[in-house]
């Protein structure tokens, strides 16, 4: 078996660092509005105040059509240009029902915050070529390097 894919699992600290020299759009796939007052809300507008484009892709609130100043989408492929990353704020078992959303845009690379883990999906990702960073926070990290 051919286990090329499994560079595409990003797990040191100085891939998840080249991974975030490159990403300028992320899409965040259940994001959240700010009076949850929930990380799927604050770790967002943080990226977005580190400088990075943050584009929403809500799983709730049906009635939204902007979030942190951009217009809300439904899925991550219906984004018409090209994502550097998709972080996810979804419990593991429902990351399966977003895959095929997944593979069909094509982003960059894939982000589960912290805490969330699917190796399945994972792999499924990494096989499909995209970079897949596990159980991290993006905020923790975008401050542990300088932004």
């Amino acid at each position: 078996m051919n286990s090329d894919w499994r560079r595409h699992l990003l797990e040191s600290d100085s891939a998840v660092s080249a991974l975030l020299e490159r990403v300028r759009t992320v899409a965040v796939l259940g994001i959240k509005t700010a009076d949850s007052g929930a990380p799927a809300h604050f770790v967002p507008a943080y990226a977005k105040g580190a400088g990075l484009r943050v584009i929403p892709v809500p799983v709730y609130y049906p009635e939204l059509t902007e979030l942190l100043g951009e217009p809300v989408h439904r899925t991550v492929a219906g984004i018409a240009e090209p994502v550097d990353l998709v972080t996810v704020f979804r419990r593991p078992k429902d990351i399966p029902s977003h895959l095929d959303d997944l593979l069909a845009a094509r982003p960059g690379a894939v982000w589960f915050q912290s805490g969330i883990r699917h190796d399945e999906v994972a792999e499924t990702l990494a096989r499909a070529g995209i970079d897949v960073v596990q159980d991290r926070c993006l905020m923790i990290e975008l401050q542990d390097r300088g932004r």
